[in-house]
């Protein structure tokens, strides 16, 4: 079992920047892939990033602006979201998984991002 503890939602406007945070705590071995779901409203819930010990990969719609990275040793993932549009406002969740395949194993209560135009 893992646990992950989401941080760094909040209102931006359109163009501007947040950085989110994912501490991960429990299971290290459920953590080797770790990423980057959202739910907008009315949406289904789509994938955003992932990341393992040797690549990340993105979802077109944010390719560019969002970059994926993870601090091992605090076993916590971040994506910092850059150049934000209103289209990207969604709950935010916190995903880890033993592999690439099972990423989306594990999941973190969310976090708001709410960008306004």
């Amino acid at each position: 079992q893992v646990q992950l503890v989401e941080s760094g939602g909040g209102l931006v406007q359109a163009g501007g920047s947040l950085r989110l945070s994912c501490a991960a705590s429990g299971r290290t071995s459920s953590t080797i892939a770790m990423g980057w779901f959202r739910q907008a409203p009315g949406k289904e819930r789509e994938f955003v990033a992932a990341i393992t010990w040797s690549y990340a990969d993105y979802a077109d719609s944010v390719k560019g602006r969002f970059t994926i990275s993870r601090d091992n040793a605090k076993n916590t993932v971040y994506m910092q979201m850059n150049s934000l549009k209103p289209e990207d406002t969604a709950v935010y969740y916190c995903t880890a998984g033993s592999s690439r395949q099972s990423v989306n194993d594990n999941w973190g209560q969310g976090t708001q991002v709410t960008v306004s135009s």
